[in-house]
């Protein structure tokens, strides 16, 4: 659920801080007041675009703040827990902060203090929230979006066969990519063979190994700095190993004078032992420093083997890969397309078989997700009919009719969409070619709310859902409002008393002149307050004491509805 938002410094908020409460939540306020800066900012926070009108001008001469938004979630549910978790994202204290701060025309997100992409934070976002805009309603008159309605429905069960669906056409698209290209004719084949055959040479006599060019890298870096470590070696041998005053000479002496006296005292016999110890180790050393000298060679005409080497090397990683493991698999796919070239009939007859069975199995994976879209086509329409009549449909028929895309898609080959009647008698249409705004609005808040039964998505915001109806349909909105508020944290901008009425926390949004600077605010209502402003609402500039008792009465008939 969302706990709290805090927003600084974006359009006309200077700073603002709301603590929303479960159930209906309800934000109004006269025409202008910034109610769009609200969900605009929330928007912001969940990493959408940002708007330029959102953000302020600066003065002459003057640096705008920073804008900030903050949100501030609780999350208890454990599915929403779970994919959170797969996101990355651990709730701490049970909250999941999202934040965006935007300076010079750029923002910052981050979640959780950490920062992230904006496409990472929508993400993450879609767990916790779902907003359904001013005029989404009209994206019912889209054909694609019926489908993605239905697909969300479905959920889980359709999701593994959505996603085998996806991969089994990207196997065939790329099968029908190489049989467009392999459409060549024979001068063409025979100039690609001459060309394919020539860097095959290059790659077989090059006989490359894995681990050679490492190998070749380390033997010229010893052969580049061969004086040097020849000088180096030499230096560690005298200083260990030669006479006067080396390590060797003054260890012996010392071993000597301790075992002069060890017989005299039993504590000098572990001196005597470890001083032994030490001559043995450094008189191996020497030998093995000695024997690196003598077989160590640095002869200019293997060094100029070792790099003419390197240098085909690396000339062939910068032509055909950049490791050796890469340049063996290019010389593999070269010496296969010269295969296939040179016997063509049948490598384009066992393409056109692998794209029949690869054709075969994409129908059948087609099939399955098409009979699952079905199935549950049947429990939305009927779900979306009977929530339909509770928003006063009251003689509704509302279908989805199924037909064949022409081609398979990575979506499978399902062209659906709504169809809807809404009086007894007509038959069923197209949802786009029957529905009104207000119409649409009301289908729309009814399939939200089945989804909504669906979901573990915990917090709806709803803008202006409401435009378009009045009267008895308001009322009848206003109490689906109600019963979607029992199960879920719902946000709802409105400019309707009915709607308005109903709510467990109401807000109101005031616009007002300060310091000489136009500022929006925004605060929670009580009790009289909240019937102050459905009076507003109600009886527009002049509010009489007939219009204060209608506010008072719909609201006290607003709570028993809640009670029901």
């Amino acid at each position: 659920m969302l706990q709290s938002l805090h927003v600084k410094n974006l359009a006309l908020i200077d700073e603002a801080e709301v603590d929303f409460s479960n159930g209906l939540n309800i934000l109004s306020g006269e025409t202008g007041a910034g109610k769009s800066i609200i969900i605009g900012s929330i928007s912001l926070a969940l990493g959408g675009k940002v708007q330029k009108e959102m953000l302020r001008e600066a003065s002459d001469g003057e640096e705008t703040e920073p804008a900030f938004v903050e949100l501030v979630f609780t999350v208890e549910d454990e599915r929403a827990r779970a994919k959170l978790e797969q996101l990355g994202i651990e709730p701490e204290d049970d909250e999941v902060i999202l934040s965006r701060r935007i300076a010079g025309g750029r923002g910052t997100a981050k979640v959780n203090a950490q920062s992230m992409p904006a496409s990472r934070v929508k993400e993450i976002a879609e767990v916790l929230i779902d907003i359904h805009g001013q005029h989404e309603h009209q994206s019912l008159l889209s054909k694609k979006k019926h489908l993605e309605i239905l697909d969300d429905y479905a959920g889980e069960q359709l999701a593994p066969k959505k996603k085998e669906l996806a991969e089994t056409y990207r196997g065939y698209k790329k099968l029908m990519e190489e049989l467009a290209d392999a459409d060549t004719d024979p001068g063409e084949r025979t100039r690609e063979i001459s060309f394919l055959q020539y860097e095959i040479d290059e790659l077989e006599n090059a006989a490359l190994r894995e681990g050679e060019d490492e190998e070749l890298e380390a033997d010229f870096r010893r052969f580049s700095n061969g004086r040097r470590i020849l000088e180096a070696v030499s230096s560690a041998y005298n200083s260990t190993g030669g006479d006067m005053g080396s390590a060797t000479e003054l260890i012996g002496g010392a071993l000597r004078e301790i075992s002069s006296v060890s017989s005299y005292d039993g504590a000098l016999e572990q001196f005597e032992q470890e001083l032994l110890e030490i001559d043995n180790l450094l008189n191996d050393f020497n030998r093995e420093l000695a024997g690196y000298v003598d077989e160590t060679e640095f002869d200019d005409e293997t060094f100029y083997e070792v790099e003419k080497r390197l240098d085909e090397v690396n000339r062939l990683k910068a032509k055909y890969g950049s490791t050796i493991p890469a340049i063996l698999a290019s010389l593999a796919e070269k010496q296969k397309r010269v295969a296939q070239l040179l016997d063509y009939d049948q490598y384009l007859e066992g393409l056109k078989e692998q794209i029949k069975k690869e054709e075969t199995k994409l129908n059948r994976v087609s099939l399955a997700v098409s009979k699952i879209r079905k199935e549950a086509a049947v429990k939305l329409t009927e779900a979306v009919t009977e929530a339909l009549k509770d928003l006063n449909f009251l003689d509704v028929q509302f279908q989805m009719q199924f037909g064949r895309l022409s081609d398979y898609t990575a979506n499978g080959f399902d062209n659906a969409e709504f169809l809807i009647s809404t009086n007894p008698g007509e038959p069923l249409k197209p949802l786009g070619k029957v529905a009104s705004g207000g119409e649409l609005s009301r289908i729309m808040l009814a399939v939200k709310t089945v989804l909504a039964d669906e979901d573990e998505v915990e917090t709806l915001i709803f803008d202006e859902i409401d435009s378009g109806i009045s009267g008895r349909t308001a009322q009848m909105v206003s109490e689906k409002m109600n019963i979607l508020g029992r199960n879920h944290q719902i946000i709802c901008i409105t400019h309707l008393p009915q709607i308005a009425a109903m709510a467990d926390a109401h807000y109101l949004i005031e616009k007002s002149v300060q310091n000489q600077s136009t500022v929006s605010t925004i605060r929670r209502l009580k009790e009289k307050e909240s019937v102050d402003e459905l009076s507003r609402m109600l009886g527009g500039v002049e509010i009489t004491e007939t219009v204060k008792k209608s506010a008072r009465e719909m609201k006290s008939l607003a709570k028993k509805k809640k009670n029901v």
